[in-house]
């Protein structure tokens, strides 16, 4: 008897502790080793867990859905340890998210013995092993990063080398924080004098290797911090001039130099080479200061970039500079691209003195008072696409010897139609104005709108002589008013129609009546 109360009593405490299991599943529901949390879990989840590393993310981004993989991967590593991993999808908690301040993309933070006012911000990470590394070195110290160096000389990765006489120094500390907040970089710290002998310094500095070879080099001083250190390390692990791709797009963008000079070019073209070449050259004079980005026109998935700066490829090559802070946008003002012309740009960009590319400049006083109109971005279409005139537009560059010498031309051809009141001459800058319209071709280009309520535009591709000029135009006038009498005609018809679709309305409302 009393053995069978014994098995009753022990079935019981198993079905207790199955019962609390199951409960606690559903309070903390996982995926791949990952909690997924919730407003209501999310505070038992800081009081169960005394290191909770969560990503706050949004599924529709390439950055979360990477971040999330990596969470994934390294769940798997620290199955049974202290820390535990966790996700919170803002898209769906967005009171949460709100709540805790994680309201970006991608924002990953580990909580401490259940303190959520004051998280530990963690980089993104690149990888699984980016996680392990950050948790690793936060708990560690400089002493763990003591390494023979010849087993680091080989690789084909940037590897950071501390050089350090005194590892109690305060310098080590800056070096190692540094570590912590870049946990996608080998760091490596020696004492070893016949190994730093080698690149020709002194101890208290720290190298960037790649291959044995030395990429750089950073002298310690007392003003060096995380920040500036982590700006050094940032820059010299990219090259000179990075190309904008899929891949490249998120260092580029978290890169904490803010002045990005963009290069539009086509790789393909024949002056390539020679215009990278002044490109990089510049880049090298310009390190720590500005990101020099390379864009490849004829790559369609550049598409999206290039629609953003208005850049269209048969304008290329072209240099815009924009701060990733204020998004003002500048632009070279040169058909020339050689080390000098862009070297002085970004120069006059850093001391002030370059001139912001506009959407529009302001209106000129008097600019229909000339033969020839000046034109800019705010008034463009509404002159263009008066339907009772025939707008003959000059798209130029002032920088531009081509353009230039179309100047007289037009104002020869100005004054040929000065007595026609419905034919307009005009010009406009188009460096200085933003042109939305679908102007094919290179600079200057010509466009014709015609009188019609159709926003139409005939680019001419004919000699820039001033009678195949008027006779372009005269055709264009001719072949506009038979549409036009078209576009009467139809319009006629629609008032007529609307009038008596009114007509009918007061009828019905009056039979009701």
């Amino acid at each position: 008897m009393k053995r069978l109360l014994l098995l009753c009593v022990t079935a019981f405490c198993l079905g207790v502790c199955v019962a609390a299991d199951t409960k606690e599943d559903k309070q903390f529901p996982e995926k791949d080793g990952v909690l997924q949390l919730k407003k209501g879990n999310f505070k038992r989840a800081l009081r169960k867990h005394d290191q909770l590393l969560v990503h706050f993310f949004a599924p529709l981004s390439g950055e979360s859905q990477r971040v999330s993989a990596a969470f994934q991967g390294a769940a798997a590593e620290l199955e049974g340890s202290k820390v535990k991993l966790a996700v919170v999808d803002v898209s769906k908690e967005k009171d949460l998210a709100k709540e805790l301040n994680a309201t970006g993309h991608s924002v990953i933070r580990l909580y401490l013995s259940g303190d959520k006012h004051n998280p530990v911000a963690c980089p993104v990470p690149q990888s699984s092993a980016s996680i392990l590394t950050w948790l690793k070195r936060r708990a560690g110290s400089a002493a763990d990063l003591v390494t023979d160096l010849s087993q680091s000389e080989a690789s084909e990765e940037v590897t950071v080398v501390g050089f350090f006489k005194e590892l109690n120094h305060e310098y080590v500390q800056v070096f190692y924080t540094t570590a912590v907040e870049l946990p996608d970089v080998r760091f490596v710290v020696t004492q070893d004098d016949d190994v730093i002998a080698k690149y020709g310094l002194t101890h208290d500095v720290v190298l960037m290797l790649k291959k044995s070879k030395l990429i750089k080099a950073y002298k310690m001083t007392p003003e060096t911090s995380t920040g500036v250190l982590i700006v050094f390390i940032t820059i010299y692990q990219m090259d000179p001039v990075t190309e904008y791709t899929g891949q490249t797009a998120s260092q580029i963008l978290s890169s904490p130099v803010l002045n990005h000079a963009l290069l539009f070019v086509n790789k393909s073209s024949e002056d390539f080479d020679e215009i990278f070449s002044a490109f990089s050259t510049a880049a090298e004079t310009f390190r720590m200061k500005i990101l020099f980005v390379l864009v490849n026109v004829a790559e369609l998935r550049n598409g999206r970039i290039m629609e953003y700066f208005r850049v269209r490829d048969f304008e290329a090559p072209l240099i815009r500079l924009v701060n990733l802070s204020n998004h003002v946008t500048y632009h070279l003002p040169s058909d020339a691209l050689n080390v000098e012309i862009i070297e002085k740009f970004c120069q006059d960009y850093l001391e002030g003195k370059a001139k912001a590319k506009m959407q529009s400049e302001p209106i000129p006083e008097g600019w229909d008072q000339k033969p020839v109109k000046e034109l800019v971005g705010m008034n463009l279409e509404k002159v263009a696409f008066n339907p009772d005139k025939t707008v003959f537009v000059l798209f130029y560059l002032p920088y531009s010897k081509e353009s230039r010498a179309v100047f007289p031309l037009w104002e020869e051809l100005a004054e040929a139609f000065e007595e026609r009141e419905d034919v307009v001459i005009a010009r406009i800058d188009a460096s200085a104005n933003d042109i939305n319209l679908s102007v094919q071709g290179t600079y200057p280009s010509l466009c014709l709108f015609p009188a019609l309520y159709a926003e139409r535009v005939v680019v001419y591709t004919g000699k820039k002589k001033l009678k195949p000029l008027i006779k372009f135009v005269e055709k264009e006038m001719e072949k506009a008013k038979k549409y036009r009498a078209k576009e009467d005609e139809d319009r006629r018809k629609y008032i007529e129609a609307m009038k008596a679709e009114e007509a009918k309305k007061v009828n019905n409302t009056k039979d009701e009546l």
